[in-house]
């Protein structure tokens, strides 16, 4: 889509952090946005900040898990601000901790939030964007979408989920005017649980690389505008390694280990097992969130 100015995108997991940057940085370029999720103080404040640069914009309350409000958030976005051009894949929750350690229900609320809905979401605004023969759907997947860590197994196989679809989507559809694209954020710094992480001094190694929000945002529009299939976010090179680990994946585990990632994941599931963090916060509403 390479004129977006008065298009109507939807945004889930929009109430804080990185949802909040793609909002904005869409409304920059002219697109009126309907923002989800489940906080609706935070949604609120949301839609005051977008709708302040010139556009449209509609907060809508939703639980994207659940099929009946699904349905409901879609019919208010048409209703108040049009058929849906762009839809952003956003919201997810991540839970650091031994897979063992990861009740029945916890894996199922990951799964359904993280995954499921994007697919569903999807498949509820295609056709019509088939029939207008226009639109973008971009998932907000992560670096562990690429290359997963221990202690985070079910947040890692959400994220491959949504690469593995992104890639799929695009070639199902490849003769249509309906573009379908991924990001994969790094570590995200400034927002979010990482930001937490390394206040507390659980600092990532450095070769992980870093990301903002706002370079994440930046990336989206990218995406939709120029229809790219899959960009990571990231200040490392990560690509050749993650090319290396594609084609060696039995040098996967002693690579994590190397680098200290896999230190770092222990030390993230200690934080979770303190209960310093839920498990069944809202990426973009609560506090239980990472991008990477």
């Amino acid at each position: 889509m390479k004129e977006i100015k008065g298009t109507t995108a939807l945004i889930t997991g929009a109430s804080r952090g990185i949802g909040v940057h793609i909002a904005k940085a869409l409304a920059q370029r002219g697109v009126n946005v309907a923002l989800a999720a489940r906080s609706e103080a935070g949604l609120e404040a949301s839609r005051n900040a977008v709708s302040a640069l010139g556009v449209k914009a509609v907060a809508i309350p939703t639980d994207v898990s659940v099929a009946s409000q699904r349905n409901a958030l879609i019919e208010r976005v048409e209703s108040e601000i049009g058929p849906v051009d762009i839809l952003v894949n956003n919201a997810g929750i991540e839970s650091s901790r031994a897979y063992t350690d990861f009740s029945e229900q916890a894996v199922e609320q990951m799964i359904a939030i993280n995954f499921t809905a994007a697919l569903l979401l999807t498949r509820a605004v295609l056709p019509g964007m088939l029939a207008r023969r226009r639109g973008h759907v971009v998932n907000i997947a992560s670096g562990l979408g690429k290359m997963a860590l221990p202690y985070l197994s079910v947040y890692s196989a959400t994220k491959h989920g949504l690469v593995g679809a992104t890639q799929a989507l695009r070639a199902e559809y490849r003769r249509t005017p309906v573009g379908f694209s991924v990001v994969c954020p790094g570590f995200v710094r400034n927002d979010g649980l990482y930001a937490q992480h390394e206040a507390e001094g659980a600092v990532a190694p450095r070769i992980a690389g870093r990301t903002t929000p706002e370079k994440v945002a930046r990336a989206v529009v990218r995406a939709i505008v120029h229809d790219r299939p899959e960009i990571i976010v990231n200040s490392q090179p990560m690509r050749p390694l993650l090319i290396m680990l594609t084609a060696f994946p039995s040098l996967h585990a002693s690579l994590v280990r190397s680098v200290g990632l896999n230190r770092w994941g222990e030390r993230a599931a200690a934080a979770s097992v303190d209960g310093h963090h839920a498990d069944t916060a809202l990426q973009g509403s609560a506090t239980k969130r990472i991008k990477v």
